[in-house]
C-alpha cells in the first residue's frame, strides 16, 4: 500500500508546534549515530525536544549528557524528563540546579515506575506523585522551567480507573503544569475526549498529542501493551499480515499515523510530539506524508 500524496489541507494551522523526545543512547554505536539524526530532525525546526529518564532508567546522567549534547550541537530547548520515584527533596533539587546552570529551561516531571516489588500505587520516597514534583519546582524555581506533565488519554496502566486518572491529571495542572505531552495512543476520539473533558472542568493547559510512527508489527504491539494504548483491531491484523513485507508495512504505518496526524491537527490539537525511538527516517517519513513544511526530509 503507498500513501496517497497529502493534499494541501493537511498543512497544520499557524501556532502548531512540533517536538521530537529522544532517549539516552545505551550503547557506543547509538552514541555515534544520535548526532546525525539529531541533525536531521534539528533541520525541522522543532520546537524542543525532550529526553528520557537515564541510560536505561537507571539514573539521570545518561539524561544530563544527551541533553548537553544535543543543546550543543543544535542550540534548540531540550526538555530533561526528570522522575521523582524513590528520590528526595534534596537529590531532586540538586539536578534542578544542575539543569538551571546548563541553561535547560524546560522540564518533562513525571513520578517514575514504580519497583516490581510495590505493593502499592504509591511511591516510595518523598515524593509519591508527580503533581508533587510540579509543585516543588513551582516552589524552588518560581517560573524558571516550563514544565510538560504526562497525560493518558486511554487511562494510565496503573491507574484503578477512568475517573481516578483523570484526577491525578487535575492535580498535575492545579500544581502549576504549562503543558502536557500524552502517551501515544492511536485512536483520536481518546484524545479528544480527554482534552474536551479537561476544557470543561477548567483546565485551560494544552495537550499535545504524542504519535510514534509504525516500524514494525511486533514492536507497536509491545509498545502499545506496555504503555497501556489501544490498537485499532483492524490496524493489528493488517500489520500482522504485512509483517514479512517490509516495504509495504511501512507504507502502511506511515499511512495510518499521518492520517491519525492530520485528524489531530485539524481537530485543534496545539502541536504533535514525536516518539522518534532515536531513528530519523520513521520520523521524516511521517513528517513528508503529513505534509509538513521542509526543504528535505529524506525519504
Amino acid at each position: 500500500m503507498t500513501p496517497s500524496t497529502p493534499p494541501a489541507s493537511r498543512l497544520p494551522p499557524d501556532g502548531i508546534h512540533f517536538s521530537f523526545e529522544l532517549f539516552p543512547p545505551r550503547t557506543s554505536e547509538g552514541k555515534a549515530k544520535l548526532p546525525t539524526t539529531v541533525a536531521r530532525l534539528a533541520a525541522l525546526n522543532p520546537a524542543f525536544f525532550s529526553v528520557t529518564y537515564g541510560a536505561g532508567g537507571s539514573d539521570q546522567d545518561g539524561t544530563y549528557d544527551t541533553v548537553v549534547d544535543v543543546v550543543t550541537q543544535t542550540g534548540i530547548a531540550t526538555a530533561p524528563h526528570l522522575t521523582c520515584i524513590g528520590s528526595t527533596r534534596a537529590k531532586v533539587a540538586a539536578l534542578l540546579e544542575r539543569y538551571k546552570a546548563a541553561g535547560v529551561t524546560r522540564i518533562v516531571a513525571l513520578r517514575g515506575d514504580l519497583p516490581a516489588t510495590a505493593m502499592s500505587p504509591e511511591a516510595p520516597g518523598e515524593f509519591r506523585f508527580a503533581n508533587e514534583l510540579v509543585s516543588f519546582i513551582r516552589e524552588t524555581h518560581g517560573t524558571h522551567f516550563s514544565i510538560e506533565v504526562a497525560a493518558y488519554p486511554e487511562m494510565h496502566p496503573q491507574a484503578r480507573s477512568i475517573d481516578e486518572d483523570f484526577e491525578h491529571f487535575r492535580r498535575k495542572a492545579d500544581a502549576g503544569a504549562s503543558s502536557a505531552l500524552t502517551q501515544l495512543f492511536y485512536n483520536p476520539d481518546a484524545y479528544f475526549y480527554f482534552r474536551d473533558r479537561c476544557a470543561a472542568a477548567g483546565m485551560t493547559l494544552p495537550i499535545v498529542p504524542g504519535i510514534m510512527p509504525i516500524t514494525g508489527f511486533q514492536n507497536v504491539v509491545r509498545f502499545c501493551g506496555n504503555c497501556g494504548a489501544d490498537l485499532p483491531r483492524w490496524v493489528r491484523l493488517k500489520l500482522e499480515a504485512l509483517q514479512d513485507d517490509k516495504p509495504a508495512l511501512l507504507d502502511f504505518g506511515t499511512d495510518v499515523v499521518a492520517r491519525l496526524g492530520e485528524t489531530l491537527m485539524k481537530g485543534g490539537a496545539p502541536g504533535l510530539h514525536f516518539y522518534t525511538i532515536n531513528q530519523a527516517d520513521p520520523t521524516l517519513r511521517l513528517w513528508k506524508a503529513l505534509g509538513l513544511p521542509a526543504d528535505d526530509v529524506g525519504p
